[in-house]
């Protein structure tokens, strides 16, 4: 039963486009154009709408396409100095040449947070001034953890306008679709006629809605899913990072305190 219905529907929707087409007198691109302008101001606000949130969706995947390759290819550039190091202050010198890395903010918010605690023992007493290594490493792993939350906020930033476009655009879309059939039933109240000329204009202008949400939701989802995969890599490469660099400042204490 509901087989036969949608598919009813779906014939009936096909040949009012096809009617629709014929009744306007051009097709593609310029029929489009020529079914949004004469749509109601209700579709038409629909429309505006969803121009806008994929207007929107655009620019962030933009942004966030050039942020995340200035972010991967400063951390590389990096990530071979670290390898390469002889000393940590000349490394946290250099590292203000990658702003935009990921693994440099939690570096430098480590070797902060040593240089911290560094002066503080400097300060205090011969008799005060012992330390366990394990509370330098606890200290500086908590800063260094949360310098890695700060990262992944900055670069989820705008990811929920995403995921916003993606659930609600195809339902804003329908919206706009359901308000256009219920103006083309109205038409057909009013002249009493249900031929293809009359319901074909209405039903072509309301599927126009569906097809621009579709359009708006489809990119954003595919850009979501994309981002969080790439993002959930970068977490990935920051924890291994805060690993190795406290596994060395681990043997570094050890030796000095030996």
């Amino acid at each position: 039963m509901v087989v036969s219905i949608l598919s009813a529907w779906a014939y009936a929707a096909s040949e009012a486009v096809s009617e629709a087409v014929n009744i306007y007198g051009v097709g593609g691109a310029d029929g489009v154009f020529t079914m949004i302008y004469q749509a109601g101001p209700m579709v038409k606000a629909v429309l505006l709408i969803l121009a806008l949130m994929s207007l929107a969706c655009w620019c962030v995947i933009f942004v966030k396409l050039r942020m995340i390759k200035r972010v991967r290819k400063e951390s590389e550039q990096f990530m071979d100095l670290f390898i390469e190091r002889t000393n940590l202050s000349n490394l946290y010198k250099d590292s203000h040449f990658f702003e935009e890395s990921h693994i440099v903010r939690v570096f430098r918010t480590g070797y902060e947070e040593l240089g911290r605690l560094s002066k503080s023992v400097e300060l205090k007493s011969s008799a005060e001034a012992k330390m366990e290594p394990g509370a330098w490493l606890e200290s500086v792993q908590r800063a260094m953890e949360g310098a890695v939350l700060a990262e992944l906020q900055r670069m989820e930033r705008l990811l929920p306008l995403l995921a916003t476009t993606g659930s609600t655009a195809p339902f804003i879309g329908l919206f706009g679709t359901v308000w256009g059939i219920m103006n083309s039933f109205h038409e057909i109240g009013l002249k009493g006629s249900a031929n293809l000329a009359v319901v074909a204009p209405g039903i072509s202008e309301a599927l126009v809605a569906t097809a621009v949400g579709l359009g708006a939701a489809i990119p954003a989802v595919v850009a979501y899913n994309h981002f969080s995969n790439r993002i959930r890599i970068l977490d990935n490469e920051m924890n291994h990072f805060m690993r190795d660099f406290l596994n060395m400042l681990k043997r570094d204490l050890i030796r000095r305190s030996r």
